[in-house]
């Protein structure tokens, strides 16, 4: 963790009283990646906060059927932003942003407790890795080609900080992972050439803190860590906003 990072994102966080009107648009646009099992709806409170901080916000709604598929449709967002883009991705959005993050529009890559794959390495075999002392994300066998988390369990393993009513729902609307992305491999990881900026959740229970951190510091990522169960962007909305932000302020 770096203090004078943390200090910065405290900083911003009381320079923005709530309730302020929007921003003047910012030359920079943030395009936001989700991960497997849910949809990109889960973006609502950070697309909301950062829209009020004057910045473009476009949001990818990923099929999560295959890597490929969900690169594609990242670079159509970025295709459409209209400035240099901050590509952000949770969980598994982190491997389609190392996938798709090498497009030029692209100033800097965000990674919220997400998987940051190396070329040749796919999700699979980072999430198979075993981590001393870290229990197994609570998935189901795969059935016709996809992947779920069990939905007795995915309330605390997901987002155990995070209202129950949300993710008591979140649980029955979960989106399919398809073996099509989690298996396919990076082939140019964007984080060897762009800047990175590394949210790890010290209370993750889906991808272990320890296999965060290692990725990170792989990547030379800027890294900060926060106590939040996987689903920060809902736990940590107004945290998560500062941190992406700062990366966006430090793009300029």
């Amino acid at each position: 963790m770096k203090p004078a990072v943390v200090g910065m994102i405290a900083a911003m966080a009381a320079a923005a009283p709530a309730g302020t009107a929007f921003a003047t648009e910012k030359p920079v646009s943030i395009v936001l990646v989700h991960g497997a099992f849910v949809d990109a709806s889960g973006w609502r409170p950070v697309y909301d906060l950062l829209s009020k901080k004057g910045y473009e916000v476009l949001i990818v709604q990923n099929p999560t059927i295959t890597l490929d598929g969900d690169a594609t449709a990242t670079r159509q967002a970025i295709a459409q932003a209209r400035h240099p883009v901050i590509l952000v991705g949770h969980s598994y959005g982190g491997a389609v942003i190392t996938e798709a993050g090498a497009d030029p529009k692209v100033r800097s890559l965000v990674y919220l407790a997400a998987f940051a794959p190396d070329a040749g390495e796919s999700v699979l075999q980072l999430a198979s890795t075993p981590v001393p002392g870290a229990p197994p994300a609570p998935l189901l066998p795969p059935k016709d080609g996809f992947i779920q988390v069990d939905p007795a369990k995915f309330a605390s393993a997901f987002a155990a900080d995070v209202d129950p009513k949300v993710t008591h729902f979140m649980a029955a609307s979960q989106v399919p992972w398809g073996l099509g992305a989690v298996g396919a491999k990076i082939t140019a990881p964007a984080w060897k050439a762009k800047p990175s900026y590394y949210l790890l959740a010290t209370q993750d229970l889906m991808i272990p803190p320890a296999a965060q951190r290692a990725m990170a510091v792989r990547a030379k990522a800027t890294l900060v860590e926060t106590p939040s169960s996987h689903a920060v962007m809902l736990s940590k909305p107004a945290y998560v906003a500062d941190f992406i932000a700062m990366a966006a302020d430090a793009s300029k």
